[in-house]
């Protein structure tokens, strides 16, 4: 299994974990993280937008061109944003750590 900290806008911490394969924003919605993936993880919205804690985001593969389209529609992107849809957990990423930035919500839960 691979363990993921979640940090919510308002500094709220949820600990979770989920199977290697398995992209991060499935285990952020198991975890009830409010990350829509309106598109469902087809790279076509942002709203799956997630901020890497710095010490993890080097050990990421390279966002794509068109992940970094995607990410110049989201709303509070930093130098450490990338798509959670675009992230699969592997064993490397034991112990990552993301930010769910204050813009987030999730339409299916209102």
């Amino acid at each position: 299994m691979v363990q993921v900290r979640f940090v919510s806008a308002q500094g709220e911490i949820t600990d979770t974990e989920a199977e290697p394969g398995v992209s991060l924003l499935e285990c952020g919605q198991a975890a009830g993280m409010p990350l829509e993936g309106t598109c469902e993880g087809q790279m076509a919205c942002s709203t799956c937008h997630v901020v890497v804690a710095a010490e993890w985001f080097a050990k990421l593969a390279e966002a794509s061109d068109d992940e970094e389209d995607m990410l110049d529609l989201a709303a509070g992107v930093t130098r450490t944003s990338r798509l959670s849809c675009q992230i699969i957990l592997s064993p490397a990423l034991d112990g990552l750590e993301v930010r769910i930035p204050p813009e987030s919500r999730d339409m299916q839960r209102i």
